[in-house]
């Protein structure tokens, strides 16, 4: 009796790797082919760990597996971490970590000793607003990605207008969406099946495909789960894709796909 709406988390690593390719091919060029990862050691961080290494394997050499650093939750000193990474000088750096709190500490302390040129992914944990809101100025120029984030096409932007207007203050990209659209999905369900019988009301999100703020919903699979086309599709209607925000100028913005695209992907400060 339960519906995901969310896909599987692999696509953290394999989006994010599709998108350094994507970047590459329109113009983008990284100091070097390198990517470091500092990975938490929970099964879900080391899922996207996994699906990252393997992405980079199968890029055919245009991608190189650089370090891999453990952290253990909770975090107390991300100066040996930083150390670790400006050593290693990878072009690309891969924080798979989760806490919001935990990325803006490390945040700031990249910023005051960072790798030059590298840019630095933080997976998630930004969508929180708790990270722009401790991080300040310091979380300028990182990136991260969700799978269910809100999109800045019209629908999504509409909603982001709605949402901010009735709830002042940093505004989240990703629960706030896929929260709105999974009561939607079920009170879509319940137009057409009673919302006591279990079966049928599942039976019609099997049936169902539902464009809301945060792409296309199609549960007729396997796995019941939407699909995500990590990078591979600029039509919302046609899924989810992986969407690549960047923090600008204290807002998340939006740089990939390039449907949504609000800005281009500018070089942090310490860059």
């Amino acid at each position: 009796n339960i519906f995901e709406i969310d896909v599987p988390e692999t696509w953290y690593g394999a989006g994010f790797i599709k998108f350094l390719s994507n970047q590459k091919a329109a113009g983008w060029v990284p100091k070097n082919n390198r990517i470091d990862i500092v990975q938490e050691q929970i099964g879900y961080t080391q899922v996207i760990s996994k699906a990252t290494q393997a992405a980079i394997a199968a890029s055919g050499g245009e991608w190189e597996q650089g370090e891999i650093i453990d952290i253990q939750f909770p975090v107390q000193d991300w100066a040996p971490v930083v150390q670790a990474l400006k050593a290693s000088d990878a072009g690309v750096i891969m924080i798979d970590h989760w806490v919001a709190a935990e990325l803006a500490s490390f945040a700031q302390a990249y910023v005051l000793d960072p790798t030059p040129g590298a840019l630095v992914y933080l997976q998630y944990g930004p969508s929180q607003p708790e990270f722009l809101d401790l991080a300040g100025d310091a979380a300028e120029g990182f990136i991260w990605g969700s799978v269910i984030g809100v999109y800045a096409d019209e629908k999504g932007k509409a909603f982001r207008d709605a949402y901010k207007a009735k709830y002042p203050g940093t505004m989240g990209m990703v629960y706030t969406g896929s929260g709105y659209d999974t009561i939607h999905i079920l009170a879509k369900a319940w137009e057409t099946a009673d919302p006591s019988d279990y079966d049928a009301v599942g039976n019609a999100i099997k049936a169902m495909s539902y464009r809301g703020v945060s792409g296309t919903y199609t549960f007729a699979n396997d796995d019941h789960t939407p699909l995500s086309y990590p990078n591979t599709t600029d039509d919302p209607d046609a899924g989810q894709s992986h969407l690549i925000f960047q923090v600008q100028d204290g807002e998340h913005i939006i740089i990939s796909p390039e449907v949504n695209k609000q800005a281009d992907m500018r070089p942090a400060p310490w860059m």
